[in-house]
């Protein structure tokens, strides 16, 4: 494939990408008019349904998102080796290029951590993901050291994300490690269960 060709790929696919994200967003919104999440029962404490709750509606709903939360993570490995194809072939063959190639600013490895994980509450979006305490956050999203202006950053993509996953990387210690994190409504409050503070 051509450069071109892969380019045109990258982009069919962000289109994609793009309407899988508003149709999530679109059930998403139907759970919200019902007043339930993704694991919110459907059924009172006796197993009879509950009145204020479209179950069939609700249950098509889930089911919907969860297939779509697949192809999105399907999509989003496709683009991944999509734009690796592209930069690839926009090397020269005797070139060796490394990730931290300073000559090379298209691939950029973020290693510098911008905001910091306060608390993170039991049972929450947050530890299900696997975020701790003291974390610090390298990249939430597209957010990054060299774009990071302030927490208000994270809160805007945590709100366009809501019921899609968010891939964060995050220093612990001297280790980096990146987690998948699904913002969505929860027991607790917010769309995360932890607390972020910029750094």
């Amino acid at each position: 494939m051509s450069q071109e060709d892969i380019r045109k790929h990258v982009l069919e696919l962000m289109n994609q990408k793009d309407k899988i994200e508003d149709e999530i967003k679109q059930l998403t919104s139907i759970l919200t008019q019902n007043g339930v999440g993704m694991n919110d029962p459907l059924v009172d404490p006796e197993g009879y349904p509950i009145n204020s709750i479209d179950v069939y509606q609700v249950r098509n709903a889930r089911h919907r998102i969860i297939c779509l939360q697949n192809d999105h993570k399907n999509i989003m490995k496709q683009i991944e080796n999509g734009l690796q194809g592209y930069y690839s072939t926009s090397s020269t063959s005797n070139m060796q290029v490394t990730p931290m190639d300073t000559d090379r600013p298209e691939i950029v490895v973020h290693k510098t951590p911008f905001a910091r994980v306060t608390l993170v509450t039991p049972g929450s979006p947050a530890a299900y993901a696997g975020i701790g305490t003291d974390d610090e956050v390298v990249e939430f999203g597209s957010v990054n050291s060299t774009n990071f202006k302030n927490i208000t950053d994270i809160a805007t993509v945590v709100q366009h994300s809501e019921g899609s996953q968010i891939n964060i990387k995050l220093k612990r210690g001297e280790r980096y490690l990146t987690v998948q994190l699904t913002p969505k409504k929860w027991a607790g409050k917010g769309l995360l269960g932890c607390t972020i503070v910029g750094l």
